[in-house]
């Protein structure tokens, strides 16, 4: 949904990037820090439990790993090697992330559990949701990969990476401010629910793309 904001928002930090090539900033740099810098502020998330600064610093992390391409196309107009390297730390970057919320449901539900002998069911329930999505984050990526690696597409659905990282950063940020775990919970909860609902489009797509690619052939 918010790839179409992708060409605006490309223009907007271009002068950014600009500025890091200036000071000799390469593109798989930025990629290694964002990704590195991501890992760090996640887990300190979610054992600090400060949902509200980690999903503030976690946005301005991804704000900085998005600037890879836009430097990239400003010096060697990127590289297949670079492509690749951003990709598979993007994968990290997403695991981080939620790692980050699981800890935190499960540093909550462990207390509650030693406190006075009951299971926290919100921290429960966001933990299983939030281990769901990283399935359904990764499986998103996976059909992508292997569809292109038979000459398909599918790159579609309804929740693209960009869309994930909202939804988890702003349920991260308003639990943060409120102190409602059901916050996080739920948005957990949508996350899984919308990673599913994608699996499947996409694996439709691949299908389709699949099917007019045989067809195309057989005709020739």
């Amino acid at each position: 949904m918010l790839e179409k904001l992708r060409p605006w928002f490309k223009r907007l930090i271009n002068p950014i990037a600009k500025g890091m090539v200036k000071i000799g900033l390469t593109a798989n740099a930025v990629t290694v820090i964002g990704a590195v810098g991501t890992i760090v502020v996640g887990i300190a998330t979610g054992v600090t439990g400060w949902l509200f600064w980690g999903a503030l610093a976690m946005g301005l992390l991804v704000i900085f790993d998005s600037l890879d391409g836009s430097v990239a196309k400003l010096t060697n107009g990127g590289t297949h090697f670079g492509a690749f390297l951003d990709s598979t730390l993007d994968r990290v970057a997403d695991w981080a992330v939620l790692l980050g919320v699981i800890i935190y449901f499960f540093m909550r539900s462990n207390a509650a559990l030693l406190a006075d002998g009951r299971y926290d069911v919100v921290a429960l329930v966001g933990m299983g949701a939030a281990i769901y999505a990283i399935m359904t984050s990764f499986v998103t990526s996976y059909i992508r990969a292997r569809a292109e690696s038979v000459g398909a597409e599918a790159k579609g659905g309804i929740a693209t990476r960009s869309d994930r990282l909202t939804i988890i950063l702003v349920g991260m940020a308003i639990s943060g401010l409120t102190h409602q775990d059901a916050w996080l919970m739920a948005t957990m909860c949508i996350l899984a629910l919308l990673g599913t609902i994608t699996v499947g489009q996409r694996i439709h797509e691949a299908r389709a793309s699949i099917e007019a690619t045989l067809d195309d052939a057989d005709k020739d």
